[in-house]
C-alpha cells in the first residue's frame, strides 16, 4: 500500500510515479477537493506528479487520456505502484468501426439502469455527457479524450446529413462545445443530460424541431458531428514512439 512518506521519497528522485487504481477513484478539479472533475475506474493508470503543500491533495495525470486532476491523500490506499507502464492499444479505423455495435450496446445498457446526471461521472451508473461517451468507447478498448470539447476536436468531422450509428453529436454555443451525445440511428441520439435543460440522466432525444421540449432545446444548440476513427495516444507514448 502506498504511503505519503514513500511517495515523498519517490518524488524527490523522479518527476512522477505511475500507479494503478485498485478501486474506483475520484479526481477533483482543484486541490481543495470540492468539485468532482472525473473518475478513474479500477485498473486505470495515473501518474502522481506532485503533492500540494498545505492541501490534502495529490496532483495527478491519468495515463490513458492525459487528463489532470487532484486526488485526496486519504485515497492513497486505493493506489498501488504500477508494475508495468501503461501502453496504449492503437486500433485502426476498421477495427474501431467493427466495435461500434458494442459501444452502442454499452450505452443502451447504461440507460436501462437507474441513473442520474453526475458532473464528472465516468464509472456508472451515474455519468455526465462526455463521461458516458468516454466510458462506452473505453469499455470496448477504444480510448477517446475526456471532455466534450476535447472529443469534438479529436473526431473526424461528419456532415449531419451523413450520420451513422456511433457518431458523436456535439452541442453548445458558437464559441464552445459543452455537450455530447451518440447517434443511434433514425434521427435519435442518446446522451446524459442534466436537470436544468435535460432529463437528469441518460435518455433518448431526436434531432428535430418536431421533438419534445428537451429535444428542441438541444437541437437549437447543435454544433456538428464527428466519427471516432482513431484511439487517443497519450503524450508520453507519442514521445516514446518518436524518440525511437
Amino acid at each position: 500500500m502506498l504511503t505519503l512518506a514513500f511517495l515523498q521519497a519517490a518524488l524527490s528522485n523522479q518527476p512522477s510515479l505511475e500507479c494503478r487504481c485498485c478501486d474506483n477513484l475520484n479526481l477533483y478539479d482543484s486541490p481543495a477537493l470540492e468539485r468532482l472533475a472525473t473518475q478513474a475506474v479500477m485498473g486505470r493508470h495515473l501518474r502522481i506528479v506532485g503533492i500540494e503543500e498545505g492541501q490534502p491533495a495529490l496532483r495527478v495525470v491519468l495515463c490513458e487520456d492525459d487528463y489532470p486532476g487532484w486526488v485526496a491523500v486519504e485515497d492513497l490506499d486505493l493506489l498501488t505502484v504500477a508494475e508495468q507502464a501503461y501502453r496504449p492499444v492503437l486500433l485502426t479505423a476498421a477495427e474501431i468501426r467493427d466495435r461500434i455495435p458494442n459501444v452502442l450496446a454499452f450505452v443502451h445498457a447504461a440507460m436501462a439502469q437507474p441513473n442520474h446526471y453526475l458532473w464528472g461521472g465516468t464509472v456508472g451508473p451515474n455519468y455526465d455527457c462526455s463521461g458516458l461517451m468516454q466510458t462506452a468507447f473505453a469499455a470496448t478498448g477504444i480510448w477517446i479524450p475526456r471532455d466534450a470539447y476535447q472529443q469534438e476536436a479529436f473526431v473526424q468531422p461528419v456532415a449531419m446529413t451523413a450520420l451513422q450509428p456511433g457518431d458523436l453529436i456535439f452541442f453548445g454555443s458558437p464559441e464552445r462545445c459543452t455537450h455530447v451525445g451518440i447517434y443511434r440511428g433514425n434521427g435519435e441520439y442518446i446522451h446524459s443530460s442534466g436537470k436544468n435543460q435535460g432529463r437528469n440522466g441518460i435518455g433518448v432525444d431526436v434531432l428535430s424541431e418536431q421533438g419534445d421540449r428537451i429535444s428542441q432545446i438541444y437541437f437549437r444548440q447543435v454544433r456538428g458531428a464527428g466519427r471516432v476513427v482513431a484511439c487517443y495516444c497519450p503524450m508520453d507514448a507519442a514521445k516514446a514512439d518518436s524518440s525511437g
